[in-house]
């Protein structure tokens, strides 16, 4: 049975009771939606749809092949929102991104003036793709927009239309000619979602449907002002405080320096999971509850995303390279050593 902590405050207000019901119903739409041409991949389907009603940004990484950028585009066509491919290569510059001022001139006048040509970061869905085959400076292109919600070029700021998300891939088997992201570009985003082969009969699926003519025709089950609400929404969930503790003291002992770190974290792990780390696996775990159907969150809500929270926080040394131990490793260690508080069960 899940556990669940005693002192709970419900939704009250009848309009947050409705639009909760709104977003859990929109979320059973949107999956099948997906189903039409996604197959298989129910974590990373459900792990996407947490970033969008928490308002996050997400990592997915896995090898070629397994539908990463047909997923994001499929989302965007889903619910109809202006969607934004940009395929990182060595050579890519920052205004590439952003955009730059160019010379343009007036018809009418024959006078030229400075004009700003937006780039494809002004979209409600971007997806960065292959995000590390380009240098940091042009990937620091991307820390504004995705904090900020907002650019800015040559002194001048321009806000980025709502709802905005960036979904960025990397492809984990070829390391030359890559550029590693920096610590504080990857503790930007919520999630570090891991892809990995389906199952035969998914596999068998993916084949058979996509060697024949497929045209799915899809419904919008969610507007982008809905997502928008259920962000919000979110945000007002109440979490009982032995829960909010319990996950503010998974992401304390991560760190090896911490007094109540497990062992196998201090010897293991290189860095721990920021404060950042926290405020998503609390407002993850809230929209967790809300599209399973409760208006309260659970012990099991923060461990359920406890690995994609916290896999690209908690970095790893050397003696835990050598030794073939993961991040994921020390998550599961972590989740052994940090008890769930008597009062929950």
């Amino acid at each position: 049975m899940e556990r669940v902590a005693q002192q709970v405050v419900d939704i009250e207000s009848p309009d947050d009771v409705a639009l909760a019901d709104r977003m859990k119903h929109g979320r059973d739409q949107i999956i099948a939606e997906l189903q039409k041409l996604i197959i298989g991949q129910a974590d990373t389907v459900q792990q996407v749809l947490l970033s969008l009603f928490v308002g996050g940004n997400s990592l997915i990484v896995g090898v070629p092949g397994l539908a990463k950028t047909l997923l994001i585009h499929t989302l965007a066509r889903v619910l109809e929102l202006k969607f934004s491919r940009i395929q990182f290569t060595p050579d890519l510059m920052p205004s590439d991104i952003t955009g730059t001022d160019i010379i343009q001139e007036d018809t009418t006048t024959g006078r030229r003036q400075m004009v700003f040509a937006p780039g494809p970061i002004f979209a409600n869905i971007v997806l960065a793709d292959e995000i590390n085959r380009t240098p940091p400076k042009t990937q620091s292109a991307l820390l504004e927009a995705m904090q900020e919600h907002r650019v800015t070029i040559q002194g001048r700021t321009y806000q980025l239309e709502e709802p905005f998300y960036v979904f960025a891939t990397q492809n984990p088997i070829e390391l030359e000619g890559t550029y590693p992201l920096p610590e504080a570009q990857l503790d930007r985003f919520m999630f570090h979602i891991v892809i990995d082969h389906p199952p035969e009969d998914e596999e068998y699926e993916v084949v058979r449907t996509t060697t024949a003519i497929l045209e799915p025709q899809f419904e919008r089950p969610v507007s982008g002002q809905d997502l928008i609400a259920f962000q919000r929404l979110v945000r007002r969930v109440p979490v009982a405080e032995p829960v909010m503790r319990y996950a503010l003291t998974l992401v304390r002992s991560s760190r090896p320096k911490s007094p109540s770190a497990p062992e196998q974290i201090k010897k293991w792990a290189a860095f721990g999971a920021s404060v950042r780390a926290a405020q998503y696996l609390v407002l993850g775990a809230k929209a967790r509850a809300i599209t399973s159907g409760r208006y309260h969150v659970s012990f099991d809500d923060i461990r359920a995303l406890a690995h994609p929270v916290l896999r690209h926080r908690v970095l790893t040394n050397f003696h835990a390279q050598s030794e073939g131990i993961t991040s994921d490793t020390l998550i599961d260690r972590l989740l052994e050593s940090v008890a769930v508080p008597r009062s929950g069960m």
